[in-house]
C-alpha cells in the first residue's frame, strides 16, 4: 500500500499564489484584448459608414439612370410630377418622409433604417430640383464586421489560453524563491530545535549540579573541573550553532580543515555512554588508529550524534561504532543489534520524518530529522550515507567521507 503524500501548507499557498499569478495575468491580457477589439470594431465601423457615404455620395451625384446604379444600392429620384426608382427596390421604401422633409428644407439626411429585419443605409438629398435617395445594403458591412468579430474571439482564446499558461510559468518562476527562502526558514528552526535541545539540556543540568554544589561548599576543585565541562558544552553549543548557521546560508562555505577523525568519534562515544547506560545499551569504538579527514569538525561531529542516537534508540544491547579506510575513502559505520530497518522505507530512510509503518513501540523505527541531517553534512563535505542489514541482524549505516 503506498503512501499517501501529505501537501505542506508552505507547497499549498505557494501553488496558491502562483495560481493567482496565473489568473491575474490572464486577466490582464483579456482586458487588453477586449479593449483592442473595441478599438478595432470601432475603426472597422467609422471606415465602413465613411466608405457607405462616399459610395452613396458619388452615386446620386453622378445618377444618370435609376435602373443601373451600383451593386447593393437602389436610388429613388422624386421630381415634381414623378417618382422613379431602381428595379428591385426592397419592400418598405422610399422612406417618404425623409423625401418631403428634404424637399422641403433642402438639407441632406442619412439614417440608418431596419426594414423587416434587415439593415440599410439611407441618404437623401436634393439633386437640382429633385430630390434623390440612395438605399445601401448593410449585409456585407454586418457580415464583415462578424467575421471581424470571430476572427478577434478566437485570437482571443487563444492568447487567454497562452496568457494563462505563460502566467503560470512565470508565477512558478517568481514564487520559486520564496518557496526556497521559506523551505530554508522551516529547515532551520527544525534543525536548531532538533540539535540544540541536548546540548540545552545538558548545560542546564551541569549548571543546577553545580549550584547545589556551592550550596553545599562543595571541593573548589570539584567545582572547577564541573565548570570546565560546562564551558566545553558551552563551546560545543556555539560551534553547532554555526555548522546550522553555514547549513542554512546555501552560498556559504565550510570552513574545511584537518579533523581527527579517530578522537572525535572517541569523544562523541563517551558522550553518549550515559545515555546508552539508561538504555541499557554498550557502546564501544573500533578503530584500525589513528585516521584523520578535511572537513568541519563541529559538522562531523553533528552527523556522529545523531547515528549515535539512533543507534543507541534501536539497539537491543550493543552498538559498535567502526572506522576504517580503503583507498578512495574513510568508513565510519554505526551497527546496532536491534530490529533492523523495514526494507520499504530504505528509499526515503534519509527524508525528512522519515518512518516505518507501525505504532511507538520499541519494535518500529522513527526516524525524525537526525539521519537527514546526516545525509544533508555528508554531501557538504562531498561524501554519502547509506543504510544496509547486516547478516547478523540489526541495522548497519555508513558514512563514506573522501579519504585524505
Amino acid at each position: 500500500m503506498m503512501a499517501r503524500r501529505v501537501r505542506s501548507p508552505d507547497a499549498a499557498m505557494l501553488r496558491r499564489a502562483q495560481l493567482r499569478l496565473g489568473l491575474q495575468t490572464a486577466a490582464a491580457v483579456a482586458a487588453a484584448m477586449l479593449l483592442l477589439a473595441a478599438v478595432t470594431l470601432l475603426v472597422v465601423e467609422h471606415d465602413q459608414h465613411r466608405s457607405q457615404d462616399e459610395l452613396l455620395s458619388t452615386a446620386t451625384a453622378r445618377m444618370d439612370d435609376v435602373s443601373d446604379p451600383p451593386a447593393g444600392v437602389w436610388l429613388v429620384v422624386r421630381s415634381a410630377d414623378r417618382v422613379l426608382a431602381s428595379p428591385g427596390l426592397p419592400h418598405g421604401f422610399p422612406d417618404e418622409e425623409s423625401l418631403r422633409r428634404t424637399a422641403r428644407d433642402h438639407l441632406m439626411r442619412s439614417a440608418d433604417v431596419v426594414v423587416e429585419g434587415h439593415d440599410y443605409y439611407v441618404r437623401t438629398q436634393p439633386h437640382g430640383a429633385d430630390v434623390v435617395q440612395a438605399v445601401l445594403s448593410l449585409r456585407d458591412a454586418n457580415a464583415e464586421r462578424i467575421r471581424i468579430i470571430q476572427a478577434l474571439a478566437a485570437a482571443g482564446g487563444v492568447g487567454l489560453v497562452l496568457a494563462g499558461l505563460a502566467g503560470a510559468w512565470l508565477g512558478r518562476r517568481a514564487v520559486a524563491p520564496l518557496a526556497e527562502s521559506l523551505a530554508l526558514q522551516r529547515r532551520f528552526v527544525a534543525d536548531a530545535s532538533h540539535e540544540l535541545r541536548t546540548p540545552l539540556t545538558l548545560l542546564s543540568t551541569r549548571a543546577q549540579l553545580i549550584r547545589r554544589r556551592l550550596g553545599r561548599s562543595a571541593d573548589p576543585d570539584h567545582i572547577r573541573s564541573d565548570v570546565d565541562v560546562l564551558v566545553a558544552d558551552a563551546d560545543r553549543l556555539t560551534t553547532i550553532l554555526e555548522d546550522l548557521l553555514l547549513a542554512a546560508d546555501p552560498r556559504g562555505e565550510l570552513p574545511l580543515g584537518p579533523v581527527a577523525l579517530t578522537d572525535l568519534a572517541g569523544e562523541t562515544v563517551a558522550a553518549a555512554s550515559p545515555a546508552a547506560e539508561r538504555h541499557g545499551v554498550s557502546v564501544r569504538l573500533e578503530a584500525d588508529g589513528p585516521i584523520e579527514v578535511i572537513g568541519f569538525d563541529a559538522g562531523l561531529r553533528r552527523a556522529l550524534n545523531a547515528l549515535l542516537d539512533n543507534a543507541i534508540r534501536h539497539a537491543r544491547s550493543e552498538v559498535r561504532v567502526v572506522l576504517g579506510t580503503d583507498a578512495r575513502s574513510t568508513v565510519v559505520e554505526v551497527v546496532d543489534d536491534g530490529p533492523g530497518i523495514d526494507p520499504t522505507i530504505l528509499p526515503t530512510l534519509f527524508e525528512r520524518f522519515s518512518s516505518a509503518p507501525g505504532g511507538s513501540d520499541r519494535g518500529s523505527r522513527r526516524y525524525g530529522l537526525g539521519l537527514a541531517l546526516v545525509s544533508e553534512i555528508a554531501a557538504r563535505h562531498g561524501g554519502s550515507v547509506s543504510a544496509r542489514r547486516p547478516d547478523a541482524g540489526g541495522t548497519a549505516l555508513r558514512l563514506l567521507l573522501p579519504a585524505r
